[in-house]
């Protein structure tokens, strides 16, 4: 859309955090409406509101983005209605109207063009308090179903930006005419690796590239889970694939010393690392398949890249929503869900397939491709200039 009828100094208020999942699309959607202001010499003013023990109170300040903190109550979800009604969870309830009161006052006094909401229970003081101040909010859900804080706010919200065509039907009906498929925002800089830069940065040259190259995560602190599924397996996927391993830093001298034990052919496929940083997009580029969580960040990423996938979501996620993001693709054929208790046999049986046989390969990268929106940044500026103007 033209942003002619927008004012030269845009000002956005952003909203949400606690983790990385909901943090890093916000950034990523900051950067890209920076950068379409910019064609048109203007220019954008930002405030985060987020809570001081969040990933976003190290994120914005590191950015150069302004960032405030309000009251916020987390609620405690359980499958027991008497245990919602916890101690914890009426003490934080009592917390949300004191959160409103603040954000009420930081947006009447900021006056933004747009309120943008990507969930985490700090989002929503802001977003209530966007609707009382007669501020366009607009909402960003990260994962299929749309999570607790989102579905408080949906009935506020200017527009619902989801990730998924399949999420619509799952919004309740009276908010469905606000919804809009933007895909999830990722970073840039993971579209654009290349295979042999991670060769040669990791040093990776006892790897057979005749063989396919397999790439396991656990996140930035590892999966202790997936680690030791990989490790029990470790010999026999080591005979099939070279392996790439983020351990997380806690777990390294234990996959050292299962390392140490293989033969000397094997070990030279088997790189393990405490963290992948600025290697990462060039590694995920290397990599033919990927064991890894499959929180809705992980999901973007690899489907934007058309990636086939073998995900062990992590079981006690919020809602269980890893397990319904990896059921969400293995339908589709883009990837396997390995869901319960999970072993070295599981494994095996999942990603052998994918290792022997290259077409089956290709054909899971399709349907992953299918999936991806490596443009939903982009997407999701234009639902918040959309917003702003009033269309």
């Amino acid at each position: 859309m033209t942003t002619s009828r927008l004012p030269q100094i845009f000002r956005l208020i952003v909203t949400g955090g606690g983790t990385g999942g909901h943090t890093y699309p916000a950034l990523t959607a900051i950067r890209a409406l920076q950068a379409r202001l910019a064609v048109d010499g203007r220019s954008l003013d930002v405030l985060w509101i987020g809570t001081a023990d969040g990933l976003e109170a190290r994120v914005a300040p590191a950015e150069g983005i302004a960032f405030t903190t309000v009251a916020t109550g987390k609620i405690r979800r359980s499958s027991n209605p008497l245990k919602m009604v916890s101690p914890a969870n009426v003490k934080d309830m009592a917390r949300v109207p004191l959160g409103v009161a603040q954000a009420r006052k930081i947006v009447a006094d900021f006056r933004p063009d747009v309120v943008l909401a990507t969930g985490g229970y700090v989002a929503v003081p802001a977003g209530l308090a966007a609707r009382l101040c007669r501020r366009p909010l607009v909402l960003h859900e990260q994962t299929v179903r749309l999570g607790l804080a989102n579905r408080k706010l949906a009935g506020s919200a200017t527009r619902i930006a989801v990730s998924s065509e399949s999420s619509v039907p799952l919004l309740p009906e009276s908010v469905r005419g606000a919804a809009v498929v933007t895909g999830n925002p990722i970073r840039p800089e993971v579209l654009s690796g290349h295979a042999d830069k991670a060769v040669g940065a990791l040093g990776l040259h006892g790897f057979d590239r005749r063989l396919p190259t397999v790439y396991v995560t656990g996140g930035a602190q590892g999966a202790q889970q997936i680690n030791g599924v990989v490790a029990d397996a470790l010999s026999w996927l080591l005979r099939r694939a070279n392996v790439v391993h983020q351990c997380g830093p806690a777990h390294m001298d234990g996959l050292r010393r299962s390392a140490a034990a293989l033969p000397s052919d094997l070990a030279g496929r088997y790189y393990v690392s405490g963290f992948v940083g600025p290697e990462l997009p060039d590694v995920l580029a290397l990599a033919d398949v990927v064991i890894s969580r499959s929180g809705a960040g992980t999901l973007a990423e690899l489907t934007a890249l058309g990636k086939p996938a073998v995900f062990i979501p992590l079981a006690t996620s919020a809602g269980n929503e890893q397990a319904h993001n990896a059921r969400h693709l293995e339908e589709a054929g883009a990837a396997v869900a390995l869901l319960g208790d999970v072993t070295a046999d599981h494994l095996r049986d999942a990603i052998g397939p994918l290792l022997t046989d290259s077409v089956r390969r290709e054909a899971m990268a399709e349907r992953a491709r299918a999936h991806g929106r490596p443009d939903a940044a982009d997407r999701l500026v234009e639902v918040i200039l959309s917003a702003a103007s009033g269309a």
